[in-house]
């Protein structure tokens, strides 16, 4: 029993080794705390849940910077990770009439924005299927400089 004990032990403490391509497996990230869904590369700048450190996107994903949230200002991408997603519902937003499902981190479980289900007016279609993560919500991890 000591013996897994420490390669728990020895599991937990280690940090992701990036040199080589991540099996599914190794995608999960462990610490003393939280377990992660996903774990973006390192050598990648992500962004990253402001309360739990939780990786939500890579900025590759990033569409645009041009976006208002409810509590400010807001990004959308085309993709995300650790988020789960609510109902969807219909709003009126800015740009018009949209269905959309709130999205919240995973781990800490605070609302970060929405997903676009589908809109309604044909020149706000390229958003259905996107995310919008509030900036209030998020920090830049790894390599920014």
């Amino acid at each position: 029993m000591g013996g897994l004990l420490l390669f728990l032990s020895n599991r937990i403490n280690a940090s992701p080794d990036t040199s080589e391509e991540p099996c599914p497996t190794d995608m999960v990230k462990m610490t003393k705390s939280k377990t992660f869904q996903a774990y973006l590369p390192s050598c990648h700048r992500t962004y990253s849940c402001i309360h739990c450190r939780a990786h939500l996107a890579n900025h590759d994903e990033l569409i645009s910077k041009s976006f208002q949230g409810s509590q400010g200002r807001a990004y959308l991408f085309n993709s995300v990770v650790n988020v789960g997603c609510g109902p969807a519902e219909e709003r009126v937003l800015l740009t018009g009439l949209h269905a959309v499902a709130d999205i919240y981190c995973e781990n800490c479980k605070t609302t970060l924005g929405w997903k676009y289900e589908h809109a309604f007016e044909s020149s706000q279609k390229y958003k259905e299927g996107k995310f919008i993560i509030e900036l209030a919500h998020m920090i830049k991890d790894n390599g920014w400089e």
